[in-house]
């Protein structure tokens, strides 16, 4: 797990091509040089020093880290795709992406620290993007802190693009819209949202696939320019569409027993190899049975 970089221009200092070149933050930067594993021409360096075209930068990430606070439990993955930075997994609905007082040890994280301990990647579990308990779909983990660094910023600068499917009670008069609703936390909540003047911008894309007439919902297809808490439900919700299912922002269901929604693409640059990544996850059987 080696980032190599050949310099490109003089006048340069490492440093300065670190953060500039390959974004690397001030914070990640300090503790390399603190660790001592950026080299130069395969030997070590002042990253202070000028760096000359056609010297090689090399970082190793391989050194080892430890998820301490994620106790490992195995579990059966969905493994989409894995290479030596990442990992992507199709996380079904009823389990948390993190661990907490109610899921210590059976969140998606302490799966992951199973399968990286049964393969012997002593790494910290860091998962780049959040799926609700009840919201079923793809994930990515990071196998180092470089790779979690340049996804969240690619996220921040739309590069990383998040696509869900749900089904939405009633039929939607715009079959194609934006949604431009400010969301906030809920005042006396610290679970629930609402659209609110004070609240952050949130822009929800959506467009109508597929409209069930006779059981009166609809399959939308949700694109996010941002990525709040709840955004889709509490936006689907305030235009008078809430999910089926979803007990929050609408009513529970008698054909489903959770928020049917799904996060089933998802598509970013790859960090190392610059190659754009595009994954695609199946409806879960529950959602497929709404289809039918």
């Amino acid at each position: 797990m080696k980032l190599e970089y050949k310099v490109r221009s003089n006048k340069e200092t490492i440093n300065q091509i670190l953060q500039n070149e390959l974004n690397i933050s001030s914070r990640l930067l300090y503790k390399l040089i603190k660790n001592n594993i950026i080299m130069i021409n395969g030997n070590n360096c002042d990253t202070r020093s000028i760096a000359n075209i056609g010297d090689e930068i090399t970082i190793n990430f391989e050194y080892e880290e430890y998820s301490t606070n994620i106790i490992p439990t195995k579990m059966n993955l969905e493994i989409v795709y894995e290479d030596k930075w990442l990992l992507v997994v199709n996380k079904p609905s009823g389990i948390a992406t993190h661990p907490s007082i109610l899921h210590y040890s059976d969140s998606l994280c302490n799966g992951i620290r199973f399968y990286f301990d049964s393969i012997g990647l002593k790494k910290k579990i860091r998962p780049v993007n959040r799926l609700d308990l009840n919201t079923s779909g793809l994930v990515v983990f990071a196998k180092c802190e470089y790779i979690q660094e340049c996804l969240i910023n690619q996220m921040k600068n739309d590069i990383f693009k998040k696509e869900y499917l749900c089904f939405c009670t009633g039929i939607f008069d715009e079959k194609f819209s934006t949604i431009s609703l400010p969301i906030a936390r809920k005042e006396n909540s610290i679970i629930e949202r609402c659209i609110s003047s004070d609240g952050q911008l949130s822009i929800t894309h959506y467009e109508v696939l597929k409209e069930f007439h006779n059981n009166n919902y609809s399959l939308i297809k949700c694109i996010l320019e941002t990525g709040r808490t709840h955004q889709i439900r509490v936006h689907m919700s305030a235009i008078g569409h809430p999910l089926i299912g979803d007990t929050l922002y609408g009513s529970s269901s008698s054909i489903i027993n959770r928020q049917a929604l799904h996060c089933f693409k998802l598509q970013f640059l790859h960090p190392i190899t610059k190659k754009l990544m595009d994954f695609c996850g199946d409806l879960p059987l529950d959602l497929k049975k709404l289809e039918e």
